[in-house]
């Protein structure tokens, strides 16, 4: 009788969790669904009252725009070289603080070294610290340097920033995987780096593929720091080029979605691409077996 009963609540909760994940889910995509069908709406339908939620007709007038191939418009922006100097800067920063993560994770994480908590939690303080505060000195720090306006000057800058969350992301996972594992191959006659490389590298790929999505994403789209350190198309990524064409644009709401459409698909193509690895790398250690 008791199971009895259990049961349809059970599947009532699970009804009810759905549904309400589903409203979450559907609420917070709104705004980016309003955006890509606004980039493709005519421009008779921008301003219209009431609001059209669904476009009548489909239109590539805007990206046309984007691209410098409407004869009607002498002006463009420069999509292309926003896109590369993004994904120039994002891969970059990426793959350093993903590696120099990956190492000082595992180096915290199997072993004990003299103010290893303390090393662990200034590492941990450093990344509080917001973008608005680190702009002004570090575009002092730029300009005395010569490296404003440089792809490699933002790109380190933004390692420094994902190094912490990589460390600690990273640690956490190495400290999942039974420690008996790296014990077993240095009995096998394997060196630390081999046993890293081995055994725990290959173990955490759930994790470093996380690392990664996040890095990426938060290289992908700061614009506080961006905004400061790159003055010139030559540099400027998207955010900041996002905002240079409101200043142009001001009234130009169907160009700016265009441009927020193109910003948004690397990203999305690149969190498709590693998704598996990503839920595996959320959910690790959530279940013991």
């Amino acid at each position: 009788m008791i199971s009895g009963a259990v049961a349809p609540r059970k599947r009532l909760n699970i009804v009810l969790t759905n549904t309400l994940a589903w409203i979450v889910l559907i609420a917070l995509a709104l705004p980016a669904l309003w955006i890509v069908l606004t980039a493709f709406r005519p421009a008779s339908e921008i301003n219209a009252s009431p609001p059209i939620w669904i476009p009548r007709e489909i239109t590539f007038d805007a990206f046309a725009t984007m691209f410098g191939l409407n004869p009607n418009v002498r002006q463009r922006v420069a999509v292309e070289r926003y896109l590369i100097n993004s994904l120039t800067i994002a891969l970059i920063s990426t793959t350093i603080s993903v590696a120099i993560g990956t190492l000082a994770g595992y180096a915290f994480a199997r072993f004990k070294f003299r103010y290893h908590t303390t090393a662990f939690l200034l590492l941990m303080f450093s990344r509080s610290i917001p973008g608005v505060a680190l702009s002004l000195p570090l575009f002092l720090l730029f300009v005395r340097l010569g490296l404003v306006n440089n792809l490699l000057g933002v790109s380190f800058v933004y390692v420094a920033i994902n190094i912490p969350f990589t460390v600690w992301l990273m640690d956490g996972f190495f400290r999942q995987i039974p420690y008996d594992l790296t014990e077993a191959a240095y009995i096998d006659g394997c060196s630390h780096w081999q046993a890293f490389w081995r055994i725990d590298l290959p173990l955490a790929l759930p994790g470093l593929t996380t690392a990664a999505i996040f890095a990426f994403l938060a290289s992908w789209n700061e614009f506080q720091i961006a905004s400061v350190l790159t003055r010139s198309v030559d540099a400027r990524t998207f955010p900041p080029g996002l905002f240079v064409f409101t200043e142009q644009f001001t009234v130009d709401w169907r160009g700016m979605c265009a441009m927020s459409v193109i910003m948004m698909v690397p990203a999305i193509v690149f969190v498709i691409l590693t998704q598996r690895n990503l839920v595996r790398g959320l959910t690790f250690g959530a279940v013991k077996g």
